[in-house]
């Protein structure tokens, strides 16, 4: 496959916002080409006979009962807190008006 084009590496290093030198591109173009290579030669692979997966290994959700237990009143969460107001956390606005 051939390099993939200046501009196509040009526009993707924009979209990543990434500064590349002439020579940082020269050499993406030979490594995007591979890549895009690669993954022609993955699109070619027949995998109708293959089941779809979300995980590699199967995986299973352990789940518990909840149960209730001890809690800290309100007073001790705010106690060590740099400002608080009755039950509540106080910290600076952060929404302009």
């Amino acid at each position: 496959m051939p390099d993939v084009a200046r501009d196509v590496v040009e526009h993707v290093s924009t979209l990543a916002r990434l500064a590349l030198s002439s020579e940082e591109i020269d050499r993406l173009q030979h490594e995007m080409g591979r890549i895009l290579e690669h993954a022609d030669k993955l699109q070619a692979v027949n995998t109708d006979a293959i089941q779809g997966t979300s995980h590699v290994i199967p995986m299973i959700n352990v789940y518990r009962e909840d149960q209730v237990g001890e809690s800290l009143t309100p007073e001790e969460v705010v106690a060590n807190a740099p400002d608080s107001a009755d039950e509540f956390f106080k910290v600076p606005r952060t929404v302009e008006e």
